[in-house]
C-alpha cells in the first residue's frame, strides 16, 4: 500500500518528478565520471575477494573525488578571475557547471621521445653541510 501511495504521488506531482529526475541524473553523471576515471579493466572488478573489491571501489571513489575537488578549485579560480575583470556571475549559470570535467586529463600521460638522445647533467651529490657534529654525538662517552 505504501509503495502504491508513493507511486501515485510521484505520478501526480510534477515538481517531485523533476527533483527525482535531477537527483538521478546527478548520480548517473557521477557514476559515468567514476567509470571514466577508472578506465582499466573496462570498469569491472577483477577480484573475487570482497576486501579487494571494497578497496577497488573506495580507491576509485577517492580518485574521482580528488579530480572533482581539483576541477572545483579550478572553476572557482576562473569565477574569481571573471569577477575581478568586472563580470557579474549569475548563480543559476554557475549551478549548471559540472565538476565532472575530463577534457584536461590525459590518463595515459604525455611522453616525449626527442629527449632520449640528450645526456643529462651529472647529479651533484655534494651537500655543503657539516655533518661532523652528528658524528661527535654518536661517539661513545669515555
Amino acid at each position: 500500500m505504501i509503495r502504491t501511495v508513493q507511486l501515485l504521488r510521484y505520478l501526480s506531482d510534477a515538481p517531485l518528478r523533476g527533483r527525482v529526475t535531477a537527483a538521478t541524473n546527478k548520480v548517473e553523471a557521477f557514476n559515468g565520471f567514476s567509470d571514466w576515471v577508472r578506465f582499466g579493466q573496462r570498469g569491472t572488478v577483477a577480484h573475487n575477494d570482497p576486501v579487494e573489491q571494497e578497496k577497488d571501489v573506495k580507491f576509485t571513489s577517492l580518485l574521482a573525488n580528488l579530480v572533482i575537488f581539483h576541477d572545483t578549485l579550478d572553476i572557482a579560480d576562473v569565477v574569481r578571475q571573471l569577477q575581478a575583470e568586472g563580470w557579474e556571475i549569475d548563480p543559476l549559470d554557475l549551478a549548471e557547471i559540472s565538476p565532472y570535467l575530463t577534457e584536461h586529463i590525459n590518463r595515459f600521460g604525455v611522453y616525449s621521445t626527442h629527449e632520449i638522445g640528450i645526456t643529462p647533467e651529472d647529479y651533484n651529490t655534494r651537500l655543503d653541510v657539516d655533518f661532523s657534529t652528528l658524528e661527535d654525538e654518536r661517539a661513545p662517552a669515555a
